[in-house]
């Protein structure tokens, strides 16, 4: 016996189908017909995806969490659910316009391929980008509706379809999170000398930071025309040349416009000296400079001259070989300063998730077990990684940072002393469940001592290799610098 349910779902199926297969031949026929074979094997995304990647930035993050949202529902969809669900296409019509229908699939009507195709590939690009989906989301429906109005599909099928692949694309989010665009929580607001037109204030600027053929002095100095900047001789010592030229210059506030190595080595500088920072994006990924909300040159020029100004926490580690090093980002040990730099290097072609999780398999396929004492306790790890403040997500690979306040380290690391970890942990990262993995060891802590039982390794401090050593000792130092930031 038929399920009363089923039949009114099948008797509204026919009604709206009969519908769309009475209009008036127009010229939208020959646009459905287009747009249904345009969306087989996802073609029509992948070109979409294509120009996203041109755009850019948002746009394109979403459009590669969209196509790997849309192989995903896809394959639920035409490998799994269409056979285990078995339901027969509307029955064959002659259409009076020869511009009218598509050849009829012989697989399972339900559910739509195509719809769930569309829906996950938009949703997937409305987690990183809602502006750039409320442009696709057009082209999806009229993808949908294709599949009716060239009669391959009910009705239902299409609805089963889009909410199938809008869910897989939301789930996306358990094991790929989305980043925030807001800026890091802060400390307390403080004063800071108001500096009107830049006056006292020393701006450095490594010229070989950013991208190629862009120098911001002209822009710095447009907008601040008083002040003081100098370029960083970048094959001498950064901590040398920056405490000459105060002590030259005696300046109120010291400004920064480079990379991340840059802005730590000035960030030193003025903790040494007890001067606000100034932060100018100047560097290729800028994170320091965007997670205090820093977003241009003219927003910190404003904050220079008003005097607005937050603390944040600085992190500094000592080693057994060298002095101490300072640092605002991260710090890591073992396989993570490589996976770093592969990540770095194909994140602005692939986004961020994925570039991540490509170099983690390509460092831990090559890397060796190290062995090493945090705080007292024995154990193997295959890298380990400090952050100063707060990252997130606390269950999955860091991926932002929401507070750089608070007195604390972020410490994760992957344990190499537990059967199949690598497995394990690769699994762990894809299902979303490394919170909970006996791999992955998270903590929040003020201070943690790390000993390498065995040959001195490197240490990566913001990207740059500062020593190699076998004890190394981090440890916050909160609300350190005074930072400007333009008001929110």
């Amino acid at each position: 016996m038929v399920n009363p349910h089923l039949r009114r779902i099948h008797r509204a199926d026919e009604i709206l189908f009969d519908r769309s297969a009475n209009l008036n031949p127009s010229h939208v026929d020959r646009f459905m017909r287009f747009l249904s074979r345009a969306a087989d094997k996802g073609v029509l995304w992948w070109c979409v995806a294509a120009v996203l990647g041109l755009v850019g930035g948002r746009a394109r993050r979403g459009g590669v969490r969209g196509l790997l949202s849309l192989g995903l529902a896809s394959g639920l969809a035409n490998g799994i659910l269409k056979p285990v669900f078995p339901r027969r296409r509307p029955p064959p019509r002659v259409w009076a316009n020869v511009l009218r229908g598509v050849e009829i699939p012989r697989s399972s009507s339900f559910p739509s391929g195509h719809s769930a195709s569309a829906a996950a590939f938009t949703t997937g690009v409305a987690l990183e980008s809602p502006v750039t989906a409320a442009v696709v989301a057009p082209l999806a429906a009229a993808v949908a509706y294709s599949r009716v109005h060239n009669g391959v599909h009910w009705p239902s099928d299409v609805l089963a379809g889009l909410a199938l692949g809008g869910a897989v694309a939301a789930g996306t989010r358990r094991w790929w999170a989305v980043r925030p665009e807001d800026p890091a929580e802060l400390g307390p607001s403080v004063d800071a000398p108001a500096l009107p037109g830049g006056e006292d204030l020393l701006v450095v600027v490594n010229p070989e930071s950013g991208p190629d053929g862009t120098d911001p002095r002209e822009e710095i100095a447009t907008a601040l025309p008083k002040a003081d900047t100098r370029a960083l001789d970048t094959d001498r010592d950064f901590a040398e040349q920056l405490d000459a030229w105060v002590a030259d210059t005696q300046p109120r506030a010291l400004g920064v416009c480079g990379g991340d190595g840059t802005v730590v080595a000035v960030a030193a500088a003025a903790a040494r000296h007890r001067l606000p920072l100034a932060v100018f994006p100047g560097g290729t990924l800028n994170h320091f400079a965007r997670d205090v909300g820093v977003t241009d040159i003219p927003g910190t020029a404003t904050a220079v001259e008003t005097g607005r100004a937050v603390l944040v926490d600085q992190a500094v580690v000592h080693t057994d070989v060298s002095e101490s090093a300072p640092f605002l980002n991260t710090a890591s040990l073992g396989g993570y300063p490589d996976a770093v730099r592969l990540r770095e290097k194909w994140q602005p072609r692939y986004g961020k998730w994925p570039a991540a999780s490509a170099a983690m398999i390509r460092i831990l396929a090559a890397a060796t077990p190290l062995a090493v004492t945090i705080d007292g306790r024995p154990v193997q790890v295959w890298m380990l990684f400090v952050g100063n403040g707060r990252y997130s997500p606390s269950d999955q690979v860091p991926m932002s940072r929401p507070a750089i306040t608070g007195g604390l380290l972020d410490v994760r690391y992957v344990r190499a002393d537990r059967r199949a970890s690598r497995p394990r942990l690769l699994f762990a990262a894809a299902t979303g469940t490394l919170g909970s993995s006996r791999v992955y060891v998270h903590a929040l802590v003020p201070r943690v001592t790390v000993r390498v039982d065995g040959d001195p390794v490197a240490l990566a401090t913001d990207g740059e290799v500062v020593a190699d050593a076998r004890r190394f000792d981090f440890r916050t130092v909160p609300e350190a610098i005074a930072v400007y930031r333009p008001q929110s």
